[in-house]
Parts: structure tokens; C-alpha cells; sequence
């Protein structure tokens, strides 16, 4: 629960309202690259700031996280000033990264528990689909901008209220009955090259997940936008646990490299053949592997941290979710220089599919 609302409502929801605050003359696309860059530097910023953060208080990061992503969504749907807007999304990006560190320590460092990497992961699909499909039926209602961004500020606040009380508990709580421990029978990996491989992959998969509804709705307007982002939703959550049973039964660096290249390929294809096959299909690919990456990495960080002596090998989690951050922060940035020469995000596109080949061939280094 902590990251279907921290992640997939209060990160990714922007991305299937923005074609709709566009319309409506509230963004931009210059704005709203703006916006979203803002976001990836809070969550840039986030992860600097859990750099401070110990496993064993986690879950009370968790319901922070929780609190702050919750008033985010409630303040955007209040009319504000651009420059409001994009502060706004600054901080529920910083918000997003607490609760993806917070809820990686507790469960990973403080509990221990790797085998439950992608039930934490999937989170995010299910809150990017379920967001999604809610912002079709607000749609279908009439409402507007503002409407979209109260529903998800009521249903958060719900879904917080009942998940709060359970994460308090499982500070002191157990989860021995409900998931296995770690598997440590696969070889740690070499720390940093993993490091900038996340990294690339933060920037690999950004332009998609930033661009997509808008993309769709430019090139096939009588479409609504938010169901191919919830395609791009629901293919993410299941795939955690395809990826984790692959990469336990098959090792991280193959089953890595897989990813990557399936992920780089996803996001070409729009730019390669623009249809509306290519954008479905694009959907299913990267969001059946941008999750994935976290499932295999953040895993294998964890083990690679175990067999490191020096102090950062206990930071090396929040160390992953800041280089992701970096690649996040770049990837809107080089979009819209892109944008302003090409005037479209074909280069935008094919320059993050090069991005994750490139964490291919670092791959080699692990």
C-alpha cells in the first residue's frame, strides 16, 4: 500500500492529467516538463535526505510519506499559479522517494526479507493502474483538472487510513508467516557498476513514463490517453514477480541485461513506427520492465551491501534511489531541449533507448 499511494497516485498520476490540465490551458508542455522535472528533483532531493534514514525506523518514514503525498494531491486540486504547481510536485516527488526507500528498508534491511521484493514493488502498477482507471471515470463524470486531482486526494486519504494503522504495528511486527526469507544463495554483485546501471535505467525509462498519455493523445486523439497508461499500470505490477523468479532462478546479470533490452526497445518503438499498436505495445514493455529493474536491482544492492565493509555499503539502498533520481531529473530535461530542435520526442525517445543499452554494455562490469 505504501508505494500503490506514494508512488503510483502521487507520482505517477501526474502523467495521465497532464494531457487534461494542457487542454484545459492550465499547463503548458513547457510547463509541464517543468513540473515534472520538479518532481524527479524532489525525488532527487528525497533520497539525499533518507541517505540519513536507519531500517529500523522505516516504517514511521512509511507513514510520513504517506501524510505528505496525500496533501500534495489534496493542494493541486486547489487553483493555484504555475510556479505553485510545479513547487507542488516538488515535494510529492521528495515524498515518492521517501516512501520507495522507507518501505525498501523495512522491508528488505530491517526485516530482511528480499522474497517479498515484488509484492512491495508491484505497489507501484497497482496505484498506477487503479489512479489511471479512476481518472477515466472522473472523465466519463465531466469533471476537470481539479476535480481528478480531489478524487485521488479522497481515495488516498482513505486507503492511508486503513494501511497506516498496520504499518505502525509492523514496526515491532513479524512477517515470518507471510513471506520466506532471503535467498542468499546467488553471488553478490559489483556495487557501483549496479549503481550506474540504475541510474541509466532511472533516465532509460522517464521520457515514456512522463510523455506517453500525451503522446497518445496527440497522435490519436479520439483515444482516451489514461487507459494506455493504465496498460502501462497493469503490466508493471505483475511483472515484479516474473522478473524476481526469473532472476533467482537465472542470476541478476542475465536476467538484467533481458530487462534492459526489452525496456530499451519498448521505449523506441513509438519513435520507430508511430501507430497505435506500437503505443500499446510500448505500454506493455516498458511498463512490464521498469519495475522489474527495481525488483532485480534493489535485491541485489542489498546483497552487494552485505558483502561491503565500508559505511555506504549500509546507505547503498538510498545510494540507488538517488542515481535513479539523477537519470529522472535528466531524462525531462534532454526531452525538452529535444523537443524545442525536433518538435516532437522521437529523439527524445530513441536517446533513452540508447541510455538503457548503454547500462547493457556496464552490465559486463558486474
Amino acid at each position: 500500500m505504501i508505494l500503490v499511494i506514494g508512488m503510483g497516485f502521487g507520482r505517477f498520476a501526474f502523467t495521465a492529467i497532464y494531457p487534461h490540465m494542457v487542454d484545459e490551458g492550465v499547463l503548458s508542455l513547457h510547463d509541464g516538463s517543468l513540473a515534472a522535472s520538479a518532481n524527479y528533483a524532489g525525488y532527487l532531493l528525497g533520497a539525499i535526505l533518507s541517505m540519513r534514514a536507519h531500517a529500523r525506523s522505516a516504517h514511521k518514514l512509511c507513514v510520513w510519506s504517506l501524510i505528505g503525498t496525500v496533501a500534495c494531491l489534496g493542494l493541486l486540486a486547489l487553483p493555484m499559479p504555475v510556479w505553485l504547481i510545479v513547487t507542488v510536485r516538488g515535494l510529492a516527488g521528495l515524498f515518492s522517494a521517501l516512501s520507495m526507500v522507507s518501505a525498501s528498508l523495512w522491508l528488505l534491511e530491517h526485516r530482511k526479507h528480499g522474497s517479498g521484493a515484488p509484492l512491495l514493488y508491484a505497489g507501484v502498477g497497482i496505484g498506477i493502474a487503479l489512479s489511471a482507471e479512476l481518472l477515466v471515470l472522473a472523465t466519463h463524470l465531466g469533471l476537470h483538472s481539479t476535480g481528478m486531482w480531489l478524487m485521488l486526494c479522497g481515495v488516498t486519504l482513505v486507503l492511508g487510513l486503513l494501511a497506516a494503522p498496520g504499518i505502525v504495528a509492523s514496526g515491532e511486527g513479524t512477517l515470518d508467516a507471510l513471506l520466506k526469507p532471503v535467498s542468499i544463495s546467488q553471488a553478490p554483485v559489483a556495487a557501483w557498476p549496479l549503481v550506474l546501471i540504475y541510474g541509466l535505467a532511472g533516465l532509460g525509462y522517464i521520457v515514456t513514463a512522463t510523455y506517453l498519455p500525451v503522446l497518445v493523445k496527440l497522435a490519436l486523439p479520439d483515444l482516451n490517453s489514461a487507459h494506455v497508461w493504465a496498460v502501462f499500470g497493469l503490466s508493471a505490477a505483475p511483472s515484479c514477480f516474473l522478473w524476481y523468479r526469473a532472476h533467482e532462478r537465472y542470476g541478476t546479470r542475465k536476467v538484467l541485461r533481458l530487462n534492459l533490452l526489452l525496456q530499451a526497445i519498448g521505449v523506441a518503438l513509438p519513435a520507430l513506427v508511430p501507430s497505435a499498436a506500437s503505443y500499446l505495445l510500448s505500454a506493455l514493455l516498458v511498463g512490464g520492465t521498469f519495475m522489474g529493474t527495481a525488483t532485480i536491482a534493489m535485491p541485489a544492492a542489498q546483497r552487494a551491501a552485505r558483502a561491503m565493509a565500508s559505511k555506504i555499503g549500509s546507505k547503498l539502498v538510498a545510494v540507488m534511489t538517488l542515481v535513479y533520481g539523477v537519470g529522472q531529473v535528466t531524462g525531462p530535461v534532454l526531452a525538452e531541449a529535444l523537443y524545442k530542435q525536433h518538435h516532437n520526442f522521437s529523439s527524445s525517445l530513441l536517446a533513452a533507448a540508447c541510455a538503457l543499452l548503454l547500462a547493457i554494455l556496464v552490465s559486463s562490469r558486474l
